[in-house]
């Protein structure tokens, strides 16, 4: 597929594909007139790529860790990757995610609890505004 494909497919613009060739994290084919072909493979790479950047690596971190996530992906379990230049970076990274996870667990469990005691409750009424008459006969 041409670029502009990869674009529509991942929601990505063709500009920033381009910037991830450029960085090194991104590894298009080229046909013969010199115009850039991705396989649909292409398409899961993207997507992680943009999931590690949402949390908060930085390109030279990605462009690090990708081959070894993509190796484990394929064979089901870890492979032996070269250490990071930037261990200790990526130690931040991976303890801010799981901060982060840490607090969308207790949001969920929250809302699934909030959900469960509207379903749960009596027809509820609506509360009047401070200062405003409550339709309700007094």
């Amino acid at each position: 597929m041409k670029i502009g494909e990869l674009a529509e497919k991942t929601g990505v613009a063709p500009r920033l594909l381009r910037y991830y060739e450029e960085v090194g994290i991104l590894h298009p084919n080229r046909s013969s007139n010199g115009y850039r072909t991705y396989g649909e493979p292409a398409i899961d790479r993207v997507l992680q790529i943009r999931e590690l950047l949402e949390a908060g690596l930085t390109t030279d971190m990605i462009r690090e860790v990708l081959p070894c996530l993509g190796a484990a992906k394929e064979h089901g379990q870890p492979t032996v990757c070269p250490a990071p230049r930037d261990l200790e970076g990526l130690r931040r990274q991976l303890s801010s995610i799981e901060r982060r996870i840490d607090v969308l667990q207790r949001n969920r469990h929250a809302i699934k609890t909030y959900l469960s005691a509207c379903v749960d409750a009596p027809t509820a009424v609506p509360v009047a505004a401070e200062g405003v008459s409550s339709p309700v006969a007094e």
